[in-house]
């Protein structure tokens, strides 16, 4: 006859088998259960998320440690390395090997199946491990190191040839064919820290204080709200220190800061189609490409963007994302929220942030502000200025 203390621990231990089980099933790691389980057919016991075939259910015994399966004659697997802890990943070790063998053969070429080759896995295996991990592909991993390569021969002072070489690509017409996603300006532009480059701008009043639209000849490469037109010229310098900036505006460029502008005073005019002329990692392009998808009048919480945009648990890095956009309202990062429901940071100010979500018909939690305070005009005390940074170069911005 079983004890009053045993029936009560009989439910608990069936409910952990039972959860120990699909994880062994689904091959989902354990972040806080140290548990392994053994083979009985091949006396060898593994991870939950091991890339073995999953035995039958009758051949796997569970145990809280690894030490209790040694001591209960089970030897560790030598593919997913069980007595290694927690905190080791079989699959996150062959992608840190990859990218250390893609960073280091810059200059060399190496393709899907060498490096499968070189961490032990199979090309489809280590394609799609490597994806589910980071985001991106080997390729596009590949591609984002050669640019940076490039970039930083560049700034040595080397020439456009000497640098694409030294990047690993053979192709002359490369810097030329891809100058916005590799540079975000021409290649002797970039070496030469876009000295001389034309920007034109406009400046608008808005309900939430003046903005200031800029753009080069392939499109916006800044939009800044700011208290007043001082401000918003001292930013865009400090942005574009070596630049040609312009206080007049084409046809094209008053069109824009008026279609901006009126998206905040008449609601609701779309900003999708403006062409937009900046430089961004694939880390940060995949983020501004997904805040852009938010329609108006709605919010996603960090977390949510950095799921969507293929980076589950980078809450943090999507918030240092947000505020080094250059393109306010183009890029609404106002619409992205803390898990709390309550505002975050913004680069322009927060004053500025709860008041575009009120105009937008949201309005998120805030301790330290009454409505008032919201909809009151913007000034220069709202908030502190964009952070100073480089030509080109990206600003750490707020810390949420």
């Amino acid at each position: 006859m079983m004890t009053a203390a045993a029936l009560e621990m009989a439910p608990r231990v069936g409910s952990i088998e039972v959860e120990r089980q699909e994880r062994v099933d689904r091959r989902l790691p354990s972040r806080t259960d140290p548990f392994v389980y053994g083979v009985r057919s091949t006396r060898i016991y593994c991870r939950p998320d091991c890339p073995s075939r999953r035995p039958a259910p009758g051949q796997i015994v569970f145990f809280d440690s690894p030490p209790e399966a040694v001591a209960s004659g089970f030897r560790a697997c030598r593919r997913c390395r069980p007595e290694r802890g927690l905190g080791y990943s079989p699959q996150l070790e062959a992608v840190e090997a990859a990218c250390r063998l893609l960073g280091s053969s810059v200059g060399d070429p190496i393709d899907l199946s060498k490096l499968s080759r070189q961490v032990g896995y199979s090309p489809s295996h280590l394609q799609r491990v490597f994806t589910g991990l980071l985001g991106i592909s080997p390729k596009q991993y590949r591609n984002a190191v050669r640019s940076g390569a490039f970039r930083a021969e560049l700034r040595r002072g080397r020439s456009v040839r000497a640098s694409t070489y030294a990047a690993g690509r053979r192709s002359l017409s490369w810097p030329y064919s891809e100058p916005t996603d590799v540079l975000g300006m021409g290649a002797r532009e970039f070496r030469e820290g876009g000295r001389d480059v034309p920007i034109h701008y406009q400046t608008r009043q808005t309900a939430v204080g003046r903005i200031l639209v800029a753009a080069t000849a392939r499109g916006i490469c800044h939009v800044g709200l700011g208290g007043s037109e001082d401000e918003l010229r001292a930013n865009l310098r400090t942005e574009f220190p070596n630049a040609s900036l312009k206080d007049f505006a084409p046809g094209r460029l008053a069109r824009w800061a008026d279609q901006i502008a009126g998206s905040l005073d008449r609601g609701r005019l779309p900003l999708s189609d403006l062409p937009l002329d900046i430089r961004a990692t694939t880390f940060q392009a995949r983020v501004w490409r997904s805040i852009r998808t938010i329609p108006r009048g709605r919010t996603r919480t960090y977390r949510e963007v950095a799921e969507q945009a293929g980076y589950p648990g980078s809450a943090r890095a999507v918030a240092r994302a947000c505020a080094t956009n250059p393109t306010a309202l183009l890029i609404p990062c106002h619409r992205v929220i803390r898990a709390d429901r309550g505002p975050g940071g913004y680069r322009w100010g927060i004053t500025r942030k709860i008041a575009l979500l009120s105009s937008e018909g949201h309005a998120p939690k805030s301790r330290d502000m009454e409505l008032s305070d919201v909809l009151a005009p913007a000034s220069t005390s709202e908030g502190t200025p964009p952070p100073r940074r480089t030509s080109r170069s990206r600003s750490t911005g707020d810390r949420r």
